[in-house]
């Protein structure tokens, strides 16, 4: 009889084809689905050429997804893009999506149905620890680790040990899942689960979206976390029938299996949080966040680009207008969360406040483009990662925060509640 496992290290045997696996293990493990954008893609297939194959381990999954200076916003980009648009189609890839198909990427391949529950994914970037919300093993790697998954089908690990995080309890109003990341981050710090299993359970998990999960695995990576990972139940499921394109499967740990440690919060006690600059740890509570003056709003990303919070966003901007010294720009995470936004009238009411609307794109997160920041200027966003320099000039500001925070404060021109409007 095997040892006690996490619903990590389950999934880590199965794809090494072993009984059983424990943290600190090295093992070689087949992945399910690599990934990579228009900035790591290239330098994975570089990488890809020097090993001397002629194909990738299977077209169908290996996956381009160019979403961080689309639509290219100049010529560097545009040969990125050619690049791998090149690659992909010598290569047979059934997965490279185009503008006009594209979404970014942590939105687009869980909506897609391309990861599924119990699937062993790795990325060039590092927010593809997002998946772990299905039930998956999801991580960030390198790109040449990349370019060698992509042509033999496999990789290398160190098993991580698990760190269990318990959320009970009911949110109270306005509280979303990422003031719940942005709450534990704050409490353990951006180096707390380095290298580590984050594995979110709890009642109010149990009772949270996908969309949610989704934003709470998300922002694993802003912990130090190898993953973030939820247990797959009937909210799961109802996701991924029919849309899923391959078979899952639902892992769950052991009810004696091993964690470092065990954290647990009473939801009650969170408020709508803020991040402030320059690290995702350094958070407040939104009562203790005082008269900070903003220029920028925005609303979008991997981590908060989904529908329901498109719809957050629009509940309250209805009927109101952006303060005329704010700059609101809302990027939908994929082409048919727009497409909704657009029916279910989000997008009208957005530019009805006099916020702008932009096709998926990574763009303002990273800094790349459609709301670069001036020295001086200080942004409130849904984004995950606040460093300096993040969103443009190294001597401005960012905070990250919730729609709903993100949307009051775009009305206020100050990072607010909408407790306050």
């Amino acid at each position: 009889m095997s040892r006690p496992m996490t619903i990590t290290e389950k999934i880590f045997a199965h794809h090494a084809g072993k009984d059983e696996v424990k943290a600190g293990d090295l093992i070689s493990a087949k992945v399910d689905i690599t990934l990579a954008n228009d900035i790591t893609g290239p330098v994975a297939i570089n990488e890809f050429r020097k090993i001397g194959v002629d194909k990738v381990f299977d077209p169908e999954r290996c996956v381009f997804v160019p979403d961080h200076f689309v639509p290219n916003k100049d010529i560097k980009s545009a040969e990125q893009v050619n690049l791998i648009r090149k690659f992909a189609r010598e290569m047979g890839l059934k997965f490279f999506f185009e503008v006009g198909r594209m979404g970014i990427e942590h939105a687009l391949l869980p909506d897609s149905g391309i990861v599924t529950a119990g699937d062993l994914i790795i990325g060039a970037d590092s927010h593809t620890c997002t998946y772990g919300a299905l039930g998956a093993f999801s991580t960030g790697v390198g790109s040449t680790d990349l370019a060698c998954a992509m042509a033999s089908g496999e990789t290398w690990f160190k098993v991580p040990s698990a760190i269990k995080v318990e959320f009970n309890g009911k949110l109270n109003k306005w509280v979303s899942a990422k003031d719940l990341v942005l709450h534990l981050i704050g409490d353990i710090g951006v180096d707390g689960a380095l290298y580590k299993t984050l594995e979110i359970t709890g009642s109010a998990i149990s009772e949270m979206l996908m969309d949610g999960r989704f934003t709470i695995c998300n922002m694993a990576i802003e912990a130090g976390a190898k993953n973030g990972i939820i247990p797959p139940d009937a909210i799961t499921e109802e996701y991924l029938k029919g849309r899923s394109i391959r078979p899952y499967k639902f892992y769950t740990s052991d009810p004696d299996a091993e964690y470092e440690r065990v954290i647990k919060y009473d939801v009650a006690d969170i408020e709508p949080t803020v991040a402030f600059p320059h690290l995702p740890e350094n958070t407040k509570p939104i009562s203790k966040v005082g008269n900070v003056e903003i220029n920028q709003v925005v609303i979008g990303s991997c981590t908060n680009g989904r529908l329901s919070d498109l719809k957050i966003a629009a509940d309250i901007l209805r009927g109101k207008k952006v303060n005329k010294n704010v700059r609101l720009i809302v990027f939908p995470g994929t082409q048919d969360i727009y497409l909704k936004a657009i029916e279910l009238g989000y997008v009208q009411t957005i530019v009805e406040a006099e916020g702008a609307v932009s096709t998926p794109t990574c763009g303002p997160c990273l800094g790349g483009h459609a709301g670069i920041l001036a020295k001086g200027e200080r942004a409130v966003s849904t984004t995950n990662r606040n460093f300096v320099g993040r969103m443009g000039h190294p001597e401005s500001e960012v905070y990250l925060a919730s729609p709903a925070v993100a949307a009051a404060s775009a009305i206020l021109g100050r990072i607010a509640s909408p407790e306050e409007l």
